[in-house]
């Protein structure tokens, strides 16, 4: 019987909406490095606790299928309920990311989790990696891509941690400012940097 690999390093990738977060991702996946989507993650956590969550709020349910949004209304109205679906869904997305992790044979992988810090995701991950970019440069980005307004984009950002406060908080910050070449030059210094510091490549 094969021993088990060894646990990988974790990096876990953040940043504030319209920073970058996909764009860093695919770079580091196009380089042939894992990265893992916590939002995939939970959208199967949610699949595989269908029942469960049909049992705890029926009303989320259109004809079978599961409205987010409205589930989304229900949970962010009301604390106890937010923590019920926590509680439900939370244990699951780390049972499948180890699963996950234990069928990865790199070294190093990457997690994208755009709530990293709001959720408290640092404790569980070796160092942090955030996306950063000027805020008129974000809301830019993501009204041309998404067609929401800016006070929808506005609404959105306001409810994650300012990102000065994220980068107070991560181990490395690259900006996001400037061309597809620079984004890569940055990224390439910060996985230089990493190697160093965990004796990995």
């Amino acid at each position: 019987m094969a021993h088990q690999a060894k646990h990988p390093i974790i990096i876990g990738i953040t940043g504030n909406i319209g920073s970058g977060k996909s764009t860093v991702a695919q770079l580091l996946r196009a380089w042939g490095y894992p990265v893992l989507d916590l939002d995939l993650l939970a959208e199967r956590a949610r699949e595989n606790k269908k029942e469960e969550l049909r049992r705890l709020f029926p009303e989320a349910f259109r004809g079978g299928v599961l409205d987010r949004r409205a589930l989304g209304r229900l949970v962010f109205a009301d604390p106890e309920r937010l923590r019920a679906l926590e509680d439900l869904l939370h244990p699951e997305i780390r049972r499948l990311l180890e699963e996950e992790l234990a069928r990865l044979e790199a070294p190093l992988v990457f997690l994208e989790i755009p709530l990293l810090f709001e959720k408290g995701w640092e404790g569980r991950v070796d160092a942090t990696l955030l996306v950063a970019a000027p805020w008129e440069e974000r809301l830019r980005r993501v009204v041309a891509r998404s067609g929401l307004s800016p006070e929808e984009v506005l609404a959105r950002e306001r409810a994650q941690m300012p990102e000065e406060e994220k980068r107070k908080r991560a181990t490395w910050v690259v900006e996001n400012a400037g061309s597809l070449a620079e984004l890569e030059g940055a990224l390439r210094r910060v996985l230089a940097d990493m190697g160093e510091r965990f004796g990995v490549r």
